[in-house]
């Protein structure tokens, strides 16, 4: 299993980092199983930038905290990504109104958008529907 791109730098107040440590984890996501590219995103922070590069291969993941060669590279504010990897904003949506600027390859970030949460209303109702499925 590969070892978390932030080096144990985990904290509960840094949605971002948690969300790509749980990717770096994760190893393989089923969602991604037909998709293979390189997304670097650089989150803006006033003047500093961090950069997290995902690889993706045939839904195998890693992640990393280098700045290089992608296939896609997505300009966000940290703040915003924040909200994003919450659940409180769409990937898609940011991109056409033009608070998250994709350079490269679009359709890479349209399939990546599987694994970000959907909102926190639309997670209840799955957990529910799941625990009905369950106790039938």
């Amino acid at each position: 299993m590969p070892a978390a791109a932030s080096r144990g730098k985990r904290t509960a107040d840094d949605p971002t980092t948690l969300f790509f440590d749980d990717l770096a984890l994760r190893g393989h996501e089923p969602l991604l199983a037909g998709a293979s590219g390189s997304i670097q995103f650089d989150l803006n922070e006033g003047k500093k930038v961090d950069h997290w590069h995902v690889t993706i291969h045939k839904g195998n993941l890693s992640v990393s905290k280098k700045d290089g060669k992608s296939d896609a590279i997505v300009g966000v504010d940290k703040a915003f990504f924040d909200r994003l990897v919450r659940g409180r904003e769409n990937a898609m949506a940011a991109t056409l109104r033009g608070a998250m600027v994709v350079k490269g390859d679009l359709g890479l970030l349209i399939l990546f958008q599987r694994i970000f949460p959907g909102p926190p209303a639309s997670r209840a109702r799955a957990k529910k529907k799941a625990a009905e499925r369950r106790s039938r």
